[in-house]
């Protein structure tokens, strides 16, 4: 529990006025990396300007089994949690049970990139204001590329050339806990994301395109799924099927991976004083599948949104808006990496310092492959969940990748009744 002084200073008379007394609010934040830490440091900085008390809500960390925690907190229409991070994909679903934004933001959310916005509008009402975008990347050891006589891949297959090179080199040398590749293979929703972005870029599509029509059963799909299963094994280890953002994040920062997909935060730690990589790390944005595909990155990110169920909204709206604000949005990038929702902010000299990736991937942010969930609205947890398993099957072995997708073809268009989602 944060406990502030009461409001004293006459600047925060005005933030003070908006409740006759102090208040007692709850925000849920995910503990992946230094989100907790952030998260309740610019809580704590809101409620001693405005003498409230903010107390922070640890979720898990796996986003299925946090949107699992959220849909039974907002069903029940508890007033235990105020204030909901809320992952990219979940507007659409917990939409009924959050306040309209639109009205309080005052226009302060034009600031932000129009696709998060939209995004988080719900038939016309402004369910969550931008917190964080996110896009998948390519880390490398940037080192050891240079060691081996390697370029940055361009493309899947010079990916697996150079990963397969560089760990058996360093295998030999004595270093046998080596890995080519790591990345989220466990079955769960960061598996839809990285199976997403080997689809894409093979130009198979993006499962379920904008008219609602399930496009996933598709040649290229199965060339981009057979060739990441081609890795476990050889340049991933078979424990990736199991890994997470932590895990592949922890056999990268230990020096043990020469190439890992993750997300921007990942940068700050691994270049944190204690990490054994510090100072080695390339950042490139995702291979393309062949010389005919495209760089393809899924879009990610977090928002954050009020309960309609809080006793106090307009207070926990107010908390919103000052930890979306420009300011807090600069400390979380400078401190931990975390890409901003305000375009403006990219030019921030002290953030391209402290992020170089961040100005020379700024079309990768802005232009990253959306999930499915907007055409898909309240069905989109069912339509991930038989993405991620006919990928894990796939990579796993237990089915070959078109009778995987002739499977998940025939499901979604039971939940989709031909294109007809809503």
């Amino acid at each position: 529990m944060l406990h502030p002084s009461r409001c004293g200073a006459a600047a925060a008379l005005v933030l003070c006025s908006l409740t006759a007394e102090a208040a007692s609010l709850k925000v849920s934040c995910s503990g992946l990396g230094q989100e907790l830490e952030l998260c309740r440091s610019a809580a704590g900085a809101w409620a001693r300007k405005t003498g409230n008390e903010v107390e922070i809500v640890s979720t898990p960390n796996d986003g299925t089994e946090r949107l699992a925690l959220y849909q039974q907190v907002l069903s029940a229409r508890s007033d235990k949690i105020d204030v909901f991070q809320i992952d990219v994909v979940w507007p659409g679903l917990l939409a009924a049970h959050l306040a309209d934004l639109g009205p309080l933001a005052k226009g302060t959310q034009k600031a932000h990139f129009d696709g998060m916005v939209a995004n988080n509008t719900v038939d016309g009402k402004l369910v969550a204001m931008p917190w964080f975008t996110n896009a998948g990347l390519l880390f490398y050891r940037r080192d050891l590329l240079e060691k081996h006589g390697q370029k940055v891949p361009v493309t899947w297959d010079e990916l697996k050339a150079s990963a397969t090179k560089i760990q058996a080199a360093e295998r030999a040398a004595g270093n046998d806990k080596m890995w080519g590749y790591v990345w989220q293979g466990r079955a769960y929703e960061g598996l839809s994301c990285n199976a997403l972005e080997w689809v894409a870029s093979f130009n198979g599509g993006t499962v379920v395109d904008s008219s609602g029509k399930v496009t996933v059963n598709n040649p290229k799909a199965a060339t981009a799924l057979q060739t990441a299963a081609s890795w476990v094994g050889t340049i991933s280890p078979k424990a990736v099927l199991n890994y997470g953002e932590e895990e592949s994040r922890g056999v990268f920062q230990a020096g043990h991976a020469v190439f890992m997909r993750n997300w921007p935060y990942a940068w700050s730690l691994g270049q944190g004083a204690d990490s054994p990589v510090k100072g080695k790390i390339g950042v490139a944005v995702l291979p393309k599948g062949g010389a005919d595909g495209r760089h393809a990155a899924t879009l990610g990110g977090e928002s954050l949104a009020v309960s309609k169920y809080s006793k106090h909204p307009q207070l926990a709206a107010e908390l919103v808006l000052y930890m979306t604000s420009a300011e807090v949005q600069k400390q979380r990038a400078l401190k931990a990496s975390y890409n901003p929702t305000i375009g403006a902010l990219y030019k921030d000299a002290d953030i391209t310092a402290a992020n170089p990736f961040m100005a020379d991937l700024y079309e990768t942010f802005t232009n990253a492959v959306a999930r499915p969930a907007t055409v898909t609205g309240a069905r989109y947890n069912q339509v991930s969940n038989e993405f991620w398993n006919a990928a894990h099957d796939t990579l796993s072995g237990r089915a070959q990748a078109p009778a995987a997708l002739k499977k998940l073809d025939g499901a979604l268009n039971r939940f989709g009744r031909g294109g007809r989602w809503k």
